[in-house]
């Protein structure tokens, strides 16, 4: 029997309504708000402690691994209510900020025993940047709904810690932190280590963030409070947002699959001609959905499927400023480097093809095919070129789970 390996949304409310019964003096359940949608926004919330920390699963509807993380640690809270005293903390845990996506990103499901990218990339769906969540308009405008409720919970909450949960699809772990906090880097490498995940030692993201490597990114004193987006969308972000109550906000990535050589630390021979040759595949690929596409995703995608198209089309326009930021930075030295922006490089392409072909189904099953090619086409030269292993679910997240539970003692004092 072939069983999905991650809680489905809607699987979220039902097991944290199970869990609750089973704990019904330590854990509750609260809506907190609606999608644009008019789904609920689900809290589930552990304790009684004076300090709060808000964990938030789902900002990016292809990234379920977050859901499966804090219904593991709420679980393991029923078991050890000693956890929570020892931090002296409410432990609240934002079950999906993006329903709505996670909706329409329900392919992103790999199923035991023997996942299958390209059978995940059939039904991808990642939003928009101006449709993502985690993300707050500058100047200032009309947040999405979800985005405000986030926001109402951090400023009422005022909690200590923040963890924003995030899984990449293949690559290597790193955490995100927007201040140090002595310790935390070296216990999260001490945990990757110990499952046996890769760490990134130079993530694509945050490329103005401060890198600690490896896999580690500070945020630099200063900083302002917008960021732009290759897209051209500038916003502020929840992660930011509650510097404010002097809360430490760290978003923690876990692979699903692993890729070792983002890990590789030996120096490359000609890092400029790697370079050129990483932002040929990024741009050779785009110009091959260009041509594939045409004008079909202006004419040919039914209205509600428009986010389907509105991702990919944005994807498109934005590969060559993403070259170009490459381009811009400080030459890379080592295989690491080049590996994570290589990964990079043909996610891209492989998230156009496979939005597209969603987003063409009903109107053009001609193009379709060939875009589905594409996506298989691409999956296996990514397995074969980057060596991908499937990280077990429990490995997934137990990085989160450790990583939160770790930082937490760090940040609260606890044993």
């Amino acid at each position: 029997m072939r069983t999905s390996l991650y809680p489905a949304v809607d699987e979220l409310e039902r097991r944290a309504r199970t869990l609750v019964r089973t704990a019904p003096g330590l854990l509750r359940l609260s809506s907190v708000g609606q999608s644009r949608a008019g789904r609920p926004l689900w809290l589930l919330s552990a304790g009684h402690g004076d300090r709060h920390i808000l964990a938030v699963a789902g900002a990016h509807a292809n990234e379920p691994v977050g859901g499966a993380s804090v219904l593991r640690l709420a679980a393991l809270f029923t078991r050890r209510p000693r956890l929570l005293d020892t931090l002296g903390c409410t432990w609240h845990f934002l079950l999906c900020l993006d329903p709505d996506g996670a909706h329409l990103a329900h392919g992103w499901q790999p199923e035991q025993p023997e996942p299958s990218l390209t059978e995940c990339h059939r039904y991808f769906y990642r939003p928009a940047f101006a449709r993502q969540p985690e993300s707050l308009p500058v100047p200032p405008g009309r947040p999405l709904p979800e985005s405000a409720a986030l926001v109402r919970l951090l400023d009422e909450l005022r909690p200590v810690a923040q963890f924003t949960l995030h899984g990449i699809e293949f690559g290597g772990a790193f955490v995100m932190m927007t201040r140090e906090v002595p310790g935390v880097a070296d216990a999260f490498r001490a945990t990757a280590a110990r499952l046996r995940l890769p760490v990134d030692r130079d993530p694509v993201d945050g490329p103005d963030w401060r890198l600690d490597p490896p896999g580690v990114l500070v945020l630099p004193d200063g900083h302002g409070e917008g960021e732009r987006d290759p897209s051209g969308y500038v916003a502020e972000s929840t992660w930011l947002h509650p510097r404010r109550h002097g809360t430490l906000t760290t978003l923690i990535e876990t692979p699903a699959w692993a890729v070792p050589s983002v890990s590789d630390a030996r120096p490359v021979t000609d890092p400029a001609r790697e370079a050129a040759r990483l932002g040929e595949v990024l741009l050779g690929r785009t110009r091959e959905l260009a041509a594939v596409l045409g004008t079909r995703l202006d004419t040919a995608v039914p209205e509600e499927l428009a986010p389907l198209r509105d991702a990919a089309r944005e994807l498109l326009d934005v590969a060559p400023s993403i070259v170009a930021g490459w381009a811009a930075e400080e030459p890379g030295r080592f295989h690491g480097h080049f590996a994570s922006r290589g990964i990079s490089a043909r996610r891209i392409p492989l998230r156009v093809a496979a939005m597209a072909s969603r987003a063409l189904a009903r109107t053009d099953p001609r193009a379709v095919e060939v875009l589905d090619d594409l996506v298989r086409e691409w999956s296996q030269e990514l397995e074969k070129t980057y060596h991908l292993r499937w990280v077990p679910v429990a490995a997934q997240t137990g990085l989160h789970v450790r990583t939160m539970l770790s930082t937490a003692r760090l940040v609260c004092g606890g044993g």
